[in-house]
């Protein structure tokens, strides 16, 4: 079908804004599937603000987002932490909806039918319907026509199953835009109506103004912390527990686990090399002198053989020197040789050489239906495109037209343009990487499980890692959804796991992709904040830079002129310009917010006292203070203030919501 096919064409451009509409999927029939959802049993992963959140609606959900991410990315090939990212992306988009759905109700606001036809196809549609390239003319611009056609299309009645398939698919991929259009739509007029109602004042306006006009000269000398040795001041725990007093909230905390693990890698022995090589040989003379290559090659190698022409750009490294040798001829062999670093055998036949072909061909399609337009697809290079295109793409000449059978359907090219020819070959490849036997991997699990085994608590595990001279990792702050544990493959089993154990237990064996792992529980997290023990050894940092502060004021407190100051501090005196209220950094300095605000609270030629800045202790003397003189222009001011406040608001107020929201979070017990 045309319009499958051309979401198909553009897929990577897709990606563009893909991430700005995630948030819309979840409107309308894609998660809200009807009446019966009553009926479902009680099995609920999760409840937002009073609404229950079904497994199946969930699941359905992430099958639905999953095929939206295909045909964005064109890609199916998705792996864990994709599909990890799919389902996490469905959470966040039922906070989003169910959170401003019921603050949406409460003030009586919604985006009617009128609103949404005008917003999706209506004279000026959204912009994340004019940004699709799917709806983009020759000239990349947005072209109404293209999606009138596009929407016409997708009401046409089918002609067989294949057409009824793609039409299903076309028709989902638009309501998934047309549902980030009406949530997109919805978030705007709700962060709309509150920035008209913080909207910035007069007396705001005449603060900001003044802030801006009135500057101080400063003189200043300054003694960093770090000038200081550790050793010269004393910090108890209780100074750093006063520090984590003040600074609790900040660390509160969601369920958490730390444990230590170590890993056992699966590698082939040395009769799983033997065996492959083996194998390699038994059918070298086969490969050498058959007529059916890409049988051989296809029944015995890891690498397929499609037939397709290699320049010295696109040939594997390995093959480049023999396929272009000076000399090189048909049928010429390559023979059997192993590569350590890849851990394969392999070995190779030049099926053809000496001949020129162009790199990359751009196509175009002809549109062959009413209603339908030529469309420009760009330049490909032969892989890039399937054999029964690539061949008389390749084959043809400009301005050359083709017509190939595409499931159901014929689809007609015309060549506008191809690269100058450049030298090929037809290399025919059998490589095969030596894997572990069934017989490796059953040795080293049982190894692992003995280790289990013998080490049923923390104190052994880490006895027993250490006299094996096993490297132990950490892994710490591991929360309950994580989808797996630091960079171990499928090891969300170990999440779960750790969850369920006691603090010092030891795992049983995990199979992660290429490694069998050992956990131990080494501490559980469960209080609402961290505790201090987690945290002290952050905060003595800051411990002592305060301690510091107070020895350095104690040098320095006899000091009656700035240049005493200094030189009690081994500092120099420096100098600022123009400091104005409004800055948000001190001089050179960098950050330092309480020596600004200090410059203006400090009568011109006094010396301050000595402030406790971020990177050191700063005492300063101003200078010609000059005091606003000029009009406000309240106009500008507050446009100027709203204008900043605009860009952070709308994220602050829906995290606002989703924070404040009543949400229970059960996707742990279902995955």
């Amino acid at each position: 079908m045309a319009t499958l096919q051309r979401i198909r064409n553009h897929g990577l451009f897709l990606l563009i804004i893909v991430g700005l509409a995630m948030l819309a999927f979840i409107l309308g029939d894609a998660l809200n599937s009807g009446s019966s959802f009553m009926n479902k049993s009680r099995e609920y992963i999760g409840e937002i603000e009073g609404q229950k959140i079904h497994y199946t609606e969930y699941e359905s959900a992430v099958e639905q987002l999953t095929e939206v991410y295909k045909i964005e990315s064109g890609r199916s090939d998705f792996d864990e932490d994709m599909h990890a990212q799919i389902r996490n992306q469905v959470w966040q988009m039922l906070v989003a909806k169910y959170t401003l759905q019921d603050q949406a109700k409460q003030i009586g606001m919604d985006i009617t039918s009128d609103e949404l036809y005008e917003l999706c196809a209506g004279a000026k549609p959204h912009q994340l319907i004019t940004s699709r390239r799917m709806f983009a003319g020759q000239n990349g611009q947005f072209d109404r026509n293209i999606l009138i056609n596009f929407l016409a299309s997708i009401e046409m009645d089918s002609e067989n199953a294949e057409q009824a398939a793609n039409l299903k698919q076309a028709k989902n991929y638009w309501m998934y835009w047309e549902n980030a259009v009406r949530l997109t739509a919805m978030q705007e007029k709700y962060v709309g109506l509150i920035q008209n109602m913080l909207t910035a004042n007069n007396l705001d306006a005449k603060y900001a103004a003044q802030a801006k006009q009135t500057k101080v000269n400063v003189d200043y000398a300054m003694k960093p912390y770090y000038t200081v040795a550790d050793s010269l001041v004393k910090v108890s725990t209780n100074d750093i527990r006063k520090i984590y007093d003040e600074r609790k909230q900040m660390y509160k905390q969601t369920p958490n686990r730390d444990i230590a693990y170590i890993a056992y890698p699966i590698v082939p022995s040395e009769a799983d090399y033997q065996l492959a090589e083996k194998a390699m040989q038994e059918i070298q003379e086969e490969f050498r002198t058959t007529e059916e290559v890409a049988l051989v090659v296809n029944s015995n190698s890891d690498v397929m053989y499609d037939g397709n022409n290699y320049s010295e750009k696109t040939i594997p490294a390995a093959y480049k020197d023999f396929a272009f040798a000076k000399g090189a001829k048909k049928n010429d062999f390559m023979e059997l040789n192993y590569d350590e670093a890849t851990r394969t055998f392999r070995m190779a036949r030049l099926m053809d050489c000496g001949y020129n072909s162009p790199d990359s061909v751009q196509l175009k399609g002809i549109a062959t239906k009413e209603g339908e337009q030529d469309q420009e697809y760009g330049w490909f290079t032969e892989a890039e495109l399937q054999k029964d295109i690539a061949e008389p793409a390749f084959a043809g000449k400009v301005g050359q037209r083709f017509t190939v059978t595409l499931g159901m359907e014929d689809r007609t090219f015309e060549i506008t343009g191809l690269t100058k020819p450049t030298p090929k070959a037809k290399v025919a490849i059998i490589e095969r990487e030596v894997t572990p036997s069934s017989k490796t991997f059953a040795a080293i699990y049982n190894e692992a499980n003995q280790f289990v085994v013998n080490n049923q608590d923390e104190e052994a595990f880490r006895a027993a890692a250490e006299e094996a001279k096993m490297e132990i990792e950490t892994a710490t702050n591991l929360q309950k959804m994580a989808n797996k544990v630091a960079d171990l493959k499928s090891s969300r089993a170990i999440v779960r796991w750790a969850f369920n154990a006691k603090e010092g237990q030891v795992s049983d064996v995990f199979e992660c992709g290429d490694k069998y792992i050992v956990a131990v529980l080494t501490a559980t997290h469960d209080g609402e904040y961290r505790e201090f023990e987690d945290v002290q050894a952050t905060l003595r940092y800051e411990a002592v830079n305060r301690k510091k502060a107070e020895y350095i004021s104690k040098q320095i407190a006899d000091a009656k002129t700035l240049a005493e100051v200094a030189e009690k501090m081994g500092s120099e005196v420096r100098h600022i310009d123009a400091l104005t209220e409004d800055s948000y950094r001190f001089g050179i300095e960098g950050m330092e917010p309480a020596a600004v605000g200090t410059a203006f609270a400090t009568a011109a030629g006094e010396l301050s006292k000595p402030v406790k800045g971020n990177q050191g202790v700063i005492v300063l003397v101003p200078s010609d203070v000059q005091r606003a003189e000029a009009e406000v222009d309240y106009k500008a001011e507050i446009a100027s203030l709203n204008a900043r406040t605009s860009y952070s608001l709308p994220y602050q107020l829906i995290n606002n919501l989703e924070q404040n929201a009543d949400i229970v979070d059960n996707r742990a017990t279902f995955q």
